[in-house]
């Protein structure tokens, strides 16, 4: 399976090329699948989904893929299962901290990144994993929402992040409270 992780990051560029082609095909059955419904499909298309992403990327089918935005390298791979880029205990060689016969998947990732078009995306904040889409096929969830939004969703991760964070300040738990953030007035002289 890891001589599959790495072959898959180093011809990240094809896998992109396949990937865009099977999204748009997927979205064009979108009023196929709503027809038969979703909740019929998901079963099957799981199955092939576990099984074709779980041999060529090792995948762990978390239900919110992001392989086409980590250079073909799925961060669910990395033993603390980062999403957001690497740790700070990254070996000499780029090797993991936890298991350290392995190449870190984030060094993968951005090495995959650079081959892709669309590496750019490498760099896109993506939100926590939701738990409760564990082993659900993120195929037909992205289906069903690029057709829903064809130019895209109105809350991208960053945009979404961001409005979220002044609700997650004022939500805060009662354990940890935030200290009250000082006006321009109230800072004492600059050094």
């Amino acid at each position: 399976m890891y001589r599959l992780r790495r072959l898959a990051v180093r011809h990240a560029r094809a896998f992109e090329w396949v990937y865009v082609r099977f999204e748009a095909a997927l979205v064009a059955l979108d009023p196929l699948f709503r027809r038969i419904g979703y909740h019929r499909l998901e079963r099957p298309v799981a199955a092939v989904e576990r099984l074709t992403k779980g041999l060529l990327f090792d995948c762990r089918m978390c239900g919110q893929c992001v392989l086409s935005s980590t250079g073909m390298s799925c961060p669910m791979n990395c033993p603390k299962t980062l999403r957001n880029g690497p740790c700070g205990g990254v070996r000499p060689g780029g090797f993991c901290e936890v298991d350290p016969q392995m190449r870190c998947v984030w060094v993968m990732a951005w090495e995959g990144a650079a081959r892709m078009r669309d590496g750019a995306r490498i760099g896109d904040v993506q939100p926590p994993v939701d738990r409760s889409l564990q082993g659900s096929s993120s195929w037909l969830r992205v289906a069903r929402e690029k057709a829903a939004h064809p130019a895209g969703p109105p809350d991208a991760p960053r945009g979404t992040i961001a409005r979220a964070f002044p609700q997650a300040r004022a939500h805060e738990p009662a354990a940890a409270p935030l200290a009250v953030e000082p006006r321009p007035a109230d800072r004492g002289p600059r050094r």
